[in-house]
């Protein structure tokens, strides 16, 4: 299924049926009075978010809703019928804004959450409401309220518990494809990756996360240079990120500065993330250079690396270890006993 995490769609609600204008009429009954029932009222448009849905493809080809219009009151008392409404259902996780793309409506982050976008109108009166002492007989009934008519965006941010970043070419798509059962595309050029891919990593004791991969970043992907800045905000709810450096690169500290500065540039809260920091491809590196870049990315980070290899499945338990560990902190929101990273088998 092709992946879409951005829509825009156009929404109406529906029109109150108008109220009715009639009068009793029955044999022997001289004076029966007004009895027009009131319009019904016209649906209203939801959005829901529900847990079997991970794109927004639905909606390249079907953009426009317009929920059910109020059937109209008749005569006898009788009330018309409420027009039907529209549940929009979206993946957890969407955010729904106004057309200007800034306002934020409302953030989908939990199955079951619901929204009303569009209102119906209500039902008119029948003249029966407009009966007095003083008006015995009025012809008079309101017409239904009209309806509400907007146009939103939706955008998706994946619900994931990491999320994998890294220059182009990083191996992120062939780390995620030997740690879990995800089939992302891998070759050997940049962008290989055009779209989010999700994977779910299983560890003994039934303990799992998810991992989120994005194509890579740029420097000046914040200014929206290649494609990486579109997907940023997939990773913004991730409890913490695995930071892949490749160890073919000819600077390795500035590999690391690229990707950093454009997490700042792009959110400073995204920035401040905790972070995994791995040296990927490290079958292609002999034992000194291995040292040296992890000393170099170290000391230009300030805190621990890692050294793996994703073809030749060398240090992935260690990696997933620590991964499972910052997601149940995440969860908990305390801290928690590490998971055994000899658990995991690749």
């Amino acid at each position: 299924m092709k992946f879409l995490d951005r829509a825009r769609i156009h929404i109406r609600s529906g029109n109150g049926g108008a109220g009715c204008l009639s009068f009793r009429r029955e044999k022997f009954v001289e004076f029966g009075g007004p009895d027009g029932g009131d319009g019904g009222r016209g649906g209203h448009v939801f959005a829901e978010a529900v847990d079997n849905l991970n794109t927004l493809i639905d909606y390249k080809y079907q953009q426009h809703f317009k929920a059910g219009t109020g059937i109209h009151g008749m005569g006898r008392n009788r009330t018309g019928a409420d027009g039907e409404d529209i549940v929009i259902k979206v993946p957890v996780g969407t955010e729904i804004y106004e057309d200007d793309e800034e306002t934020l409506v409302a953030d989908l982050a939990e199955v079951g959450q619901q929204v009303l976008l569009a209102k119906g109108g209500n039902g008119g009166f029948g003249n029966v409401h407009f009966k007095s002492s003083v008006t015995q007989a009025p012809r008079r009934a309101n017409p239904g309220q009209p309806a509400e008519e907007r146009t939103v965006w939706l955008r998706l941010k994946l619900i994931a518990d990491i999320g994998i970043i890294g220059l182009p070419n990083a191996g992120k798509s062939t780390f995620l494809s030997v740690v879990s059962a995800a089939k992302p595309k891998i070759a050997d050029y940049p962008f290989t990756t055009l779209h989010p891919n999700l994977g779910v990593v299983r560890v003994e004791q039934g303990e799992s996360f998810v991992l989120a991969d994005i194509p890579g970043l740029i420097e000046g992907a914040h200014e929206g240079h290649g494609i990486g800045d579109r997907f940023l905000g997939h990773v913004e709810r991730c409890a913490a990120l695995l930071h892949l450096v490749d160890g073919n690169q000819e600077d390795i500290g500035n590999s690391y500065k690229v990707i950093r500065r454009e997490l700042e540039a792009y959110s400073p809260f995204l920035a401040e993330k905790k972070e995994v920091l791995v040296l990927n491809k490290i079958d292609l590196l002999s034992d000194q250079r291995i040292a040296d870049c992890v000393e170099e990315l170290e000391e230009v980070s300030g805190g621990p690396v890692l050294a793996i290899s994703g073809v030749a499945q060398q240090g992935l338990r260690k990696v997933v270890g620590e991964l499972m560990l910052l997601t149940s902190k995440g969860r908990t929101q305390e801290d928690t006993e590490t998971a055994n990273p000899d658990d995991w088998q690749p």
